[in-house]
């Protein structure tokens, strides 16, 4: 199991793995988060909050909500409003050590105008 965390440690992420590649998406929201999400399925992602709890965050479609710590701001991850056990969770993979994503590549997603994948590059650790 791998674990991803926010800065505080007061929401904790359990995954069962990596995924091959993680996403960079320049809509309007992920673009000012500046995530790299790693997806899942619902079932997959054990998510534990501590005491200062969490807060939510609904955009546009309000299909999805952006996950926060209410402790120290860190965006964790996302899941859909209406949660199944085929639904995603997108993981944040910043809350992960540095060294555990630095060989992952980087899928970049277009979701401000074409909704499409348009490249994939090797992460530097910079972005």
């Amino acid at each position: 199991m791998i674990q991803a965390q926010c800065h505080c440690g007061n929401i904790k992420l359990q995954l069962p793995k990596l995924t091959d590649t993680m996403t960079c998406c320049n809509c309007s929201i992920c673009a000012r988060y500046a995530a790299l999400w790693g997806y899942y399925l619902q079932p997959e992602v054990e998510i534990s909050v501590g005491e200062y709890g969490s807060r939510q965050y609904c955009r546009g479609d309000r299909e999805i909500l952006f996950h926060c710590c209410n402790q120290c701001g860190c965006v964790t991850h996302y899941s859909a409003i209406d949660v199944s056990p085929t639904s995603r969770v997108a993981v944040n993979y910043r809350m992960l050590e540095p060294q555990l994503i630095k060989e992952l590549t980087i899928r970049y997603f277009d979701g401000a105008d074409t909704f499409k994948a348009v490249e994939k590059v090797q992460f530097t650790g910079l972005l």
